[in-house]
């Protein structure tokens, strides 16, 4: 029987085991991993989002999902190209995020859902990492180096999205302020709008061609210690602002208002304006404010707008709203008064209610409690808390200064209706 040589019996073979690679070759390995199905992966982090997060399903826009796909692999390239680089990854490595942000934000998707998504997407890129080291076991270590460049990748990521998103929500915010604005002229005007975007805010806000609106007109009374500054009319235009409806906008040093009248009537809507601003009180903030009254349609505007202005005026500078559908036929005859009405007022009236106005008014105010109380000397002295037979002194006093029988209805009302005007009067 015949030997071989000596040695020439060979164990045998066993398979090469995988040799471990070096960090930086096994993060190439990996990335080329992940750059070979970044398609399958941002398509799979697509239909993620549109699982996880509840407003993205929600829209119809068919070319939202191949928008948000687009912006998973821009962001997964931009990861790749910073590994491939051996650097961080950098602000710049994301300029179409203001792109995909202003498109979020014309949509109303919400910041949290914006980021949200953002965050769902690295996550797929992940687990695409972790597949490429199943894949590839000889990398494993290359993975926990590339796992801190997925963490500053979603950080810089972020950051970038979330300014960009803010920064777009700004720009929507001014032009939908320039838009109102430019609406409000129109209406103003008498104008109806005819530009597609005016046409269509007037819709979103429930302002209609005959629908029952008001007009609502609030400013700030200056004097020299105080001036109304912006951040006083922004907190006006809070208070009136009901989203969906109505229209609010500061223009020049008013407030101006056009708002849809509640189906329940008139008294809700005032309700409601006069709550608003009742609530800035307890801020420092005190407007007055004129509410027109109930007018048909956009059409209305103009002349409502004057209303509201009358009503406001009528406030003499103090705080509070006045409609004009709650104002005395005397109230209003005072507002609407021109120049020619003051100067019939008698010398000797004017000068009585200049006088009287200068040392408090106790006169006027008698005058008109005995008015309000129907002529009743004993009801206005209750509600001025004298004794009737002041009040009585009062009105004899009333009559030598000003010539005038207060016993009279017809000189009473003269009176009356000369006491408003020079009280009301800036001359």
């Amino acid at each position: 029987m015949e030997h071989g040589p000596e040695g020439d019996d060979v164990a045998p073979a066993v398979p090469h085991a995988r040799r471990r690679l070096g960090t930086a070759e096994g993060a190439d390995l990996l990335a080329g991993w992940v750059r070979g199905r970044v398609d399958e992966i941002a398509e799979g982090a697509t239909a993620a989002i549109w699982d996880q997060v509840e407003v993205y399903s929600s829209f119809e826009d068919r070319t939202l999902r191949s928008e948000v796909q687009s912006h998973c692999r821009q962001v997964f390239g931009a990861f790749l190209s910073s590994v491939e680089d051996r650097r961080d990854p950098t602000r710049g490595d994301f300029p179409w995020t203001g792109r995909h942000a202003m498109r979020r934000v014309d949509l109303g998707v919400a910041l949290p859902d914006f980021m949200k998504a953002f965050r769902i997407g690295q996550i797929q890129l992940w687990d695409g990492i972790l597949d490429g080291v199943a894949h590839h076991p000889e990398t494993k270590d290359a993975a926990l180096t590339i796992v801190g460049q997925v963490m500053r990748t979603i950080e810089v990521g972020s950051t970038a999205a979330a300014e960009a998103y803010l920064e777009a929500q700004q720009f929507q915010l001014a032009d939908s302020a320039r838009l109102a604005r430019d609406l409000l002229d129109d209406l103003l005007e008498g104008r109806p709008p005819t530009v597609q975007p005016r046409v269509q805010m007037l819709a979103d806000v429930g302002i209609a061609e005959d629908s029952p609106l008001v007009v609502v007109a609030g400013s700030f009374t200056v004097n020299a210690e105080k001036s109304a500054d912006r951040a006083s009319q922004a907190m006006l235009r809070s208070a009136l602002n009901n989203p969906g409806r109505g229209l609010v906008v500061v223009r020049h040093d008013e407030v101006v208002a056009v708002m849809p009248v509640d189906p329940t009537g008139e008294e809700r809507t005032l309700a409601r304006i006069r709550a608003g601003v009742a609530s800035l009180s307890g801020r420092g903030v005190f407007p007055s404010v004129g509410v027109s009254s109930v007018r048909h349609g956009f059409l209305d505007v103009p002349e409502a707008y004057e209303e509201a202005r009358l009503a406001r005026r009528s406030l003499r500078g103090r705080a509070g709203v006045q409609s004009l559908s709650t104002m005395s036929t005397l109230d209003y005859l005072v507002q609407t008064h021109d120049r020619t009405a003051r100067r019939l007022v008698r010398p000797e009236v004017r000068a009585f209610v200049q006088e009287d106005l200068a040392s408090g008014g106790t006169f006027v105010e008698t005058l008109r409690q005995y008015v309000a109380c129907d002529l009743n000397a004993k009801l206005a002295a209750m509600a001025l808390h004298v004794h009737a037979n002041t009040v009585y002194y009062r009105l004899e006093r009333i009559a030598e200064r000003t010539g005038c029988d207060v016993r009279r209805v017809e000189e009473l009302i003269d009176l009356l209706l000369a006491v408003s005007l020079v009280s009301g009067s800036s001359d």
